[in-house]
């Protein structure tokens, strides 16, 4: 949009050997679907089609029973795709993109240290030369992750609602490596156009496929049952219990280095409100909005918020604007700027909310409800209704306004799955989705009843007359 920004952050530059080593130790897949698709479209189109050279499409989930057989279930009847992408390589796709353009610049190694807003100053400390500097700034942008340093700063100036919850549960990520054709080649060991589920009730395995035809995988499970895994055989006794198939294909050896060598990390889910503070600052992606990953929304959300943040800076004609310089400008209000932040605010939050618990719930159904009959029941009636009510139109036109409108669809018309909504359908605001998903939810559940009703009085129909007719007999 023509600002001059300049980017600090506290960690080296990733792009950098010594730190990709480091990045290693964390390399959970990300899942790139139709929501942050549109929104790097929205910005950028060339950058999109080149960062779409490194994902493999997953059509479905792949759920594995415990006795190694496999079942398909895929995410959309049109054949719609989620994307996995490599972490590191989508964050150095994007640092790369950032630094060529001109009025861009990047300060590694620099870390936050305090934020005076109503004075547009802030206090930035050079880890490498320890020394600290203060620096002006017309618009701070705090997209610095679930532990930001900016959004504690914003509490001390607004009466913020602040929620942050650690649910029981950790993760531990682990590697499958790449197998061997008959000519040495390295090939998957798994379909790779499917996200690869262990559902085991209280905790799952997940994989997600990469380029080098390895599968990056992640174990999900409760705090007390990790803390049951003590010592190598404990490890592995828990494995063939629980994943024979799955340990076989990690291999014993790699599956205990990777446990020795990977920590455990918690998850979190974090909810605030306002994100802004006058016309002086935002927050965006995990400073904001941390969420758990089962819905695979966190990226795509994060993506979200700068497209929506972007039309409404646009419907606002909010122009570039430099630092100030002298004291009156400080106290000056961008009364353009401080609209479209608090039009963030308000029209945002509903949805952030909604995704987050969305992504709670999800939980459940990944490790638990895709074994069940009712859940498949539920997919395929989803699904039916889906095709008699849906409309065939592209979406293409459509997504092409959300370069400059929120979201398109406030009353979307048809039966549609809320997979489908959050997932596919970027012109759908989240909150939106999960109530048209709560109204179908709630007329499947009477039909449900009718059913049931039907069923019963028919059975005691039939049951009537042969007691009836064996009594004459």
């Amino acid at each position: 949009m023509g600002w001059n920004v300049d980017i600090y952050e506290a960690r080296p530059d990733l792009r950098l050997p010594s730190s990709k080593a480091a990045a290693q130790q964390r390399s959970i897949n990300l899942a790139i679907s139709s929501r942050g698709i549109t929104a790097l479209h929205a910005i950028d189109p060339a950058a999109t089609a080149r960062f779409f050279q490194t994902v493999i499409p997953m059509c479905g989930r792949m759920i594995h029973d415990i006795r190694g057989n496999q079942q398909s279930q895929q995410y959309d009847k049109d054949g719609q795709c989620i994307n996995s992408i490599d972490r590191a390589l989508l964050n150095e796709g994007l640092l790369e993109e950032a630094s060529a353009i001109p009025n861009i610049r990047l300060f590694f190694n620099h870390k936050v240290l305090s934020i005076d807003f109503d004075n547009r100053t802030m206090v930035i400390r050079d880890t490498n030369s320890e020394t600290e500097v203060r620096k002006a700034f017309y618009l701070c942008i705090g997209a610095d992750g679930s532990y930001s340093i900016v959004r504690r700063q914003l509490m001390r100036v607004v009466r913020m609602n602040f929620q942050q919850e650690y649910i029981p549960h950790e993760y531990i990520e682990l590697k499958m490596p790449a197998g061997c054709d008959e000519h040495g080649q390295p090939v998957f060991l798994l379909d790779p156009n499917h996200l690869h589920i262990w559902p085991r009730h209280s905790f799952m395995l997940i994989a997600l496929p990469n380029k080098d035809k390895s599968f990056t995988c992640t174990l999900f499970a409760p705090t007390v049952e990790f803390d049951r895994l003590i010592g190598c055989e404990a490890i592995l006794s828990w494995f063939r219990t629980y994943f024979p198939d799955a340990l076989l294909l990690l291999g014993e050896d790699k599956l205990l280095n990777d446990f020795a060598k990977n920590t455990r990390s918690p998850l979190i889910s974090i909810k605030a409100k306002p994100y802004h503070y006058k016309d002086r600052c935002v927050i965006l992606g995990d400073s904001a909005h941390s969420m758990v990953p089962f819905y695979g929304q966190g990226l795509n959300c994060g993506l979200e918020d700068v497209r929506v943040l972007q039309a409404l800076l646009l419907q606002e004609g909010v122009a570039p604007c430099s630092p100030p310089t002298h004291l009156g400008e400080r106290e000056l209000t961008d009364t353009r700027l401080l609209n479209a932040l608090s039009k963030y605010t308000e029209t945002r939050h509903e949805d952030l909310v909604a995704i987050c618990e969305l992504a709670m719930d999800n939980y459940t159904e990944m490790r638990h409800s895709v074994t069940t009959p009712m859940y498949l029941f539920k997919k395929a009636l989803d699904n039916l209704l889906y095709t008699i009510t849906s409309s065939k139109d592209s979406l293409t036109l459509a997504t092409r306004s959300l370069a400059t409108v929120p979201f398109l669809s406030p009353n979307p018309t048809g039966w549609l799955p809320l997979y489908t909504m959050v997932t596919f359908r970027p012109d759908i605001s989240y909150a939106t989705a999960r109530k048209k998903a709560a109204k179908q939810s709630a007329v499947l559940s009477f039909a449900g009843h009718l059913g049931t009703a039907f069923l019963s009085a028919t059975a005691l129909y039939v049951t009537f007359h042969a007691v009836h007719w064996l009594q004459r007999r």
